[in-house]
């Protein structure tokens, strides 16, 4: 396996957790490039469940390395409460998490300011996991981030705490009518942080360049999905950062040393908080979906849109990023449907559209164009050969690959990290 990409090619919540940990088997260094805590990749071993929100997925395999890079967004609360329940799950962490040294931090003013503004767009909020993500990613951009490396030094990371605060109370204060927050405070509170997480700080460019100059299998993992890249998703619906392939390069500080780009997509869609969803379902196929898929948000717990597949999305998705190959999941909640619906092409004022557009206003107006395909009526769940899949499944899988003209190397058909099958 040489380096490979698992992108999600949807809205988030493919199931790329369980992509990741899969192909970890193979790698030698599991990188995760953008996004905070707001992530939730599930994988499940055996009978027990692990939700990880920043340390990358593949830390669930012994003695490969994990390393999160200066794209992510760190609250330092967020990723000591992580650790510790996985400590509790039974899993080792040490010499196998690396962090960033330039990577931002996530400020408690950060989450106050996140759920503030959220609360005062009312009905057209965003619909953030509201943990600072967003606001984290602005001062970034802003220039005046508070870094890890900033964290090593205390008077540094005082300086540029208080200089923060200035600014973000007087929002909080007049601007919110909120609750200031208190400088010394919060340093107290990030220097027990501090002592907790300073081992795992690291020069992530400098391991990486000598891993790739060693020929080591390197495996990226992305947070979210490509329709909420902040560049080439559903604007102003999106997250903060590059979802997308180019989120790769610049949150690790690597070349285009990507050889497989792997897009994940269940087979039908969800999405999470607001935005447009042109083959959103409601009623008894949309309760459906949800039920049999549990879909709900590992970190929000909120429950997910469901809709048909959508190929208009994906065929957008699969350009983007250059995606080669494809990981069709929760095929098994489809097993019970009589016709499946697929999205094959957009009509706006009675007219095709040619391609994709993240236009809003246009998306809002448009109609998705349906085939209906026979559903199969029995069980799939568990199967791990793909012989042992129903034709009619089979016939679905292969109107996706003929569609998007796209080989699907990995088909999930259950939770668990065995119940799958590579193509």
């Amino acid at each position: 396996m040489a380096n490979t990409l698992v992108v999600g090619a949807q809205w988030g919540d493919e199931g790329k957790g369980k992509i990741v940990d899969i192909l970890t088997e193979n790698s030698d260094i599991i990188c995760r490039y953008q996004g905070g805590p707001n992530a939730g990749h599930t994988v499940v071993l055996k009978d027990k469940k692990f939700i990880f929100h920043l340390i990358p997925s593949g830390i669930l395999h012994p003695k490969k390395l994990c390393v999160i890079g200066n794209g992510v967004v760190i609250d330092p609360q967020a990723m000591v409460l992580e650790m510790e329940e996985l400590k509790k799950g039974g899993v080792k962490i040490g010499n196998n998490l690396k962090v960033s040294k330039n990577a931002h931090l996530i400020m408690p003013y950060h989450k106050v300011l996140d759920r503030e503004r959220e609360n005062k767009l009312g009905k057209g909020k965003i619909g953030t996991t509201m943990r600072g993500v967003g606001p984290a990613y602005i001062d970034k951009i802003g220039r005046v981030g508070i870094r890890i490396c900033d964290l090593i030094d205390e008077k540094v990371f005082r300086e540029k705490l208080e200089e923060n605060l200035l600014e973000k109370n007087f929002l909080i204060k007049n601007y919110f009518k909120a609750k200031p927050l208190s400088v010394s405070q919060i340093f107290d509170e990030y220097m027990g942080y501090r002592k907790i997480i300073k081992p795992f700080f690291a020069d992530i460019g400098e391991i990486l360049k000598k891993a790739i100059m060693s020929k080591k299998k390197l495996l990226f993992e992305g947070a979210q999905g490509s329709m909420l890249d902040v560049d080439h998703g559903t604007y102003p619906f999106v997250t903060s950062s590059n979802t997308t392939i180019g989120g790769v390069l610049t949150g690790l500080g690597i070349p285009l040393k990507i050889d497989d780009i792997i897009g994940v997509s269940k087979a039908y869609t969800t999405r999470v908080g607001s935005g447009v969803f042109p083959t959103e379902v409601f009623g008894n196929e949309g309760e459906m979906l949800s039920s049999r898929g549990a879909e709900f948000g590992a970190t929000t717990g909120r429950r997910r849109r469901c809709g048909w597949l959508d190929l208009m999305v994906l065929k957008y998705s699969t350009w983007i990023n250059g995606i080669n190959k494809l990981a069709i999941t929760k095929l098994d909640v489809l097993d019970t449907f009589p016709k499946i619906k697929v999205c094959v092409g957009y009509e706006l004022d009675g007219k095709r559209l040619k391609s994709f557009t993240i236009e809003h206003h246009i998306l809002n107006k448009i109609k998705p164009v349906y085939k209906e395909i026979k559903g199969w009526h029995s069980s799939t769940l568990g199967i791990k050969e793909y012989k042992a899949l129903p034709k009619a499944a089979k016939d679905y899988l292969k109107f996706i690959s003929d569609s998007l003209e796209c080989k699907i190397s990995i088909i999930s058909t259950g939770a668990k990290r065995e119940e799958t099958v590579i193509v």
